[in-house]
């Protein structure tokens, strides 16, 4: 994610710095893409701070690092969980005269690291914003200021939201998509799919391929939103597992045609 926020800025001209934790990676970025290292000397001449780390680590950074953020300048997350960031970084930079703006861009692959990154990562995709409290003048400049500070990036769209409205719908969109893929390759068939095999496997497992440290952090601090999409997903298999055990076609096709009929809506066709 880091990469291609630095790709997209790179291409665009922009000058840019970054910090990995693999001091291999940086000196390969710096090679191709980045001007310098992010550090004590350059931590303020930024304009734009982007934080694409797990949790934890977005939360380190601000808390050694907040006081060299330049006056004016704004610092945002790229984290898949927003009430738990939010809530210590903006925490963390209220005696500082910069802010912090929670983001989440939604785009990315299950593959990671900077030799995956791609300049045109987030061309078209949308980016969910959680501004902090401020008077609505305020956050109408920041907003608009961020806008521009991003458009080497070409995202599609910007969705404002709380923190709580991120977390609920992202633990229905991304986060329970995970589980239930990771879930489901694990079935001992799983090893004997080869050549029988199509889209809807390669649909239903792609992401079951992740970074299980991250993805852990993500879901325990979002605990609560998951745990209710995996009780109704749960209850929801039942209801076919149930069917299917009482040879009942009558219900299990009402079953499948109400998911049927669901989407269809979803979809507006």
């Amino acid at each position: 994610m880091g990469g291609s926020f630095a790709k997209a800025f790179a291409a665009a001209g922009v000058e840019v710095f970054a910090w990995n934790r693999t001091r291999s990676t940086l000196e390969l970025a710096m090679i191709e893409t980045v001007t310098g290292e992010l550090d004590e000397t350059t931590i303020p001449t930024c304009e734009l701070i982007v934080l694409a780390g797990y949790p934890a680590s977005t939360i380190e950074w601000l808390e050694r690092y907040a006081a060299l953020v330049s006056p004016g300048a704004i610092v945002i997350d790229t984290v898949g969980v927003k009430r738990v960031i939010c809530e210590r970084c903006e925490a963390l930079c209220e005696p500082y005269p910069f802010t912090f703006v929670g983001c989440h861009p939604m785009a990315g692959t299950q593959y990671s690291g900077f030799a995956r990154a791609r300049a045109n990562m987030f061309k078209g995709a949308p980016m969910v914003v959680v501004p902090p409290e401020m008077d609505d003048l305020e956050r109408a400049t920041v907003l608009e200021r961020l806008k521009g500070l991003l458009e080497p990036c070409q995202f599609g769209s910007f969705t404002l939201a709380t923190a709580e409205e991120h977390d609920r719908n992202i633990a229905f969109t991304s986060q329970l998509a995970h589980v239930v893929s990771n879930a489901y390759v694990k079935s001992p068939t799983a090893r004997d799919h080869r050549g029988f095999s199509a889209g809807s496997y390669k649909d239903l497992t792609r992401v079951a391929r992740l970074n299980a440290p991250m993805w852990t952090e993500l879901f325990l601090d979002n605990a609560d939103f998951l745990g209710e999409e995996l009780d109704t997903v749960i209850e929801s298999l039942s209801a076919y597992r149930d069917a299917l055990a009482a040879r009942d076609a009558e219900r299990l096709e009402a079953l499948l045609a109400e998911g049927d009929r669901i989407k269809r809506e979803i979809e507006g066709r």
